[in-house]
């Protein structure tokens, strides 16, 4: 048995994932937390009756969940009840101007014929193709380590980046094949989660649209945190020791090795370190110079996702007029992309993201009410005040209620405000972003931050600011890839 220390900073997807690995085969692991709950992003909040997920809520590629619990002889169904959505998620283009995403495929089809007659045609070849990617991505790309460009050296592998499209824009792709701007937009959005506009984001991740509308949108029974929960039961199980209330603050280095994690809770001994907390802020902060990575200008010219100004809402009757998730983009999408990347400012008018769970879950609601979160993409680094939150939420109020035809100013009962400060309060997130770095061409695989630490020889990082990249399914694989790693650099 095998009984090496390993320190895992942080508790969100990637720390959990590499934390269950490495305890399974026999090591020693601690979590160190810096906040009350695990998770990371995916905390909760609870209150009066609520319970609001405050990070993630959108469940795809569920394959990569099924793909985790079964390394333990698990299933997603031995943790929570998932649920297929249908349909997945609304979309509103203004006013009595929507459609739904429906969940079965001769459905979809017909909706796309209904808004660009004989586009269904080109949804089969689209869809044929983003599922190619996605096999051959999930299946070739995102479990690499991405340390050098050589892992790419194989013939196989280069014949198959012709086929995902890497060097071809989503914004092409998408054009190739439809010229309604509803459906344009409709097959663009899943990118946003991405952190780059589509003129930027390789045509490699129309993956993602599979994933979207063949694989379908899920939802845990009980909410995003259901996954967190899982997660930590089968890491205790196995006997990870999870540290809350416990901040890291620094590494002490000697001999080329982190020696010691310090941390306001005491020290830490370990063998091996695995950095699962914002890597700029580890690189940056917790290390000496001449133990980092990259310098100050290197991550400022890192492109990173956009933040999020985000409303959790407690509102004491039911609505009708809306589904689980709605999108709404009755405004002008490139402008509001230019304000997020080309001339970073707060936006003119922005389209925002509303969910309300409690159509799906009676549980996270009191009884005659409903559980919604508002979500505007910002420009990460912008300044943040509690006026400029204000002014925003009565924006999207104003045309959520207009567009929804539904009223609820005078029936919110829950409400509280989170941002750009409360992502680097909470989360040392860098410039405050929401979803780590973006995904565009020179920052895909061994073009991100890299992995391993280039100075200490028991150092290693994962989550969303490295491979594979962005969202909860590539964090579980990142942790997977680390563990996999770790476990050939001990000693």
């Amino acid at each position: 048995m095998n009984k090496k220390h390993i320190i895992v900073i942080g508790s969100g997807f990637a720390g959990l994932s590499a934390a269950c690995l490495l305890v399974k085969e026999g090591y020693k692991v601690t979590i160190l937390e810096k906040n009350e709950q695990p998770g990371g992003r995916a905390r909760v909040w609870e209150h009066n009756g609520f319970r609001f997920d405050m990070g993630p809520s959108w469940y795809w590629m569920p394959d990569v969940f099924e793909n985790f619990y079964a390394l333990f002889g698990k299933t997603a169904a031995d943790f929570y009840n998932l649920k297929r959505l249908d349909p997945g998620y609304r979309v509103y283009f203004g006013k009595d101007d929507l459609l739904d995403v429906p969940a079965d495929m001769t459905a979809l089809e017909a909706l796309f014929d209904s808004i660009e007659p004989g586009s269904s045609k080109g949804l089969r070849e689209f869809l044929k193709q983003a599922e190619y990617k996605y096999r051959t991505g999930m299946g070739e790309y995102v479990f690499r380590p991405s340390h050098s460009i050589t892992e790419y050296f194989d013939f196989n592998l280069i014949k198959k980046s012709f086929g995902i499209q890497l060097l071809t824009s989503m914004s092409k792709h998408v054009r190739k094949y439809f010229k309604s701007p509803k459906l344009i937009k409709l097959l663009e959005f899943p990118v946003l989660f991405l952190g780059a506009t589509p003129q930027n984001t390789p045509a490699m991740y129309s993956m993602m649209n599979y994933a979207d509308l063949v694989l379908g949108t899920w939802y845990p029974m009980g909410g995003m945190n259901e996954i967190v929960k899982a997660m930590v039961k089968t890491a205790e199980g196995l006997g990870v020791d999870i540290r809350l209330n416990t901040e890291v603050t620094k590494l002490d280095v000697q001999n080329g090795k982190v020696s010691q994690v310090i941390t306001g809770n005491g020290d830490f001994t370990a063998d091996f370190v695995i950095a699962g907390a914002d890597y700029e802020h580890v690189d940056q902060h917790l290390l000496e110079r001449p133990y980092r990575n990259y310098d100050e200008k290197y991550w400022d010219k890192r492109t990173m996702s956009p933040s999020s100004l985000l409303f959790y809402i407690g509102i004491n009757k039911k609505l009708s007029n809306i589904q689980h998730h709605n999108l709404f983009f009755d405004e002008d999408f490139e402008q509001h992309a230019h304000e997020i990347y080309t001339e970073p400012q707060w936006p003119s008018k922005p389209l925002f993201y509303a969910s309300c769970p409690s159509k799906t879950d009676s549980s996270v609601a009191p009884e005659g009410c409903e559980n919604m979160f508002f979500l505007i993409p910002l420009a990460p680094g912008l300044e943040d005040s509690e006026a400029m939150r204000e002014r925003y939420f009565n924006i999207i109020l104003n045309r959520f209620e207009h567009i929804s035809g539904e009223t609820i100013r005078d029936s919110i009962v829950v409400k509280r405000s989170y941002a750009m400060q409360d992502f680097k309060n909470d989360y040392h997130s860098y410039k405050g972003n929401a979803y780590g770095l973006a995904n565009t061409l020179m920052q895909t695989a061994f073009l991100k931050p890299a992995m391993r630490a280039k100075h200490i020889k028991n150092l290693l990082y994962t989550g969303q600011l490295t491979v594979p990249g962005p969202g909860v399914p590539p964090a579980i694989i990142s942790g997977q890839v680390v563990a996999k790693e770790a476990m050939k650099m001990i000693e």
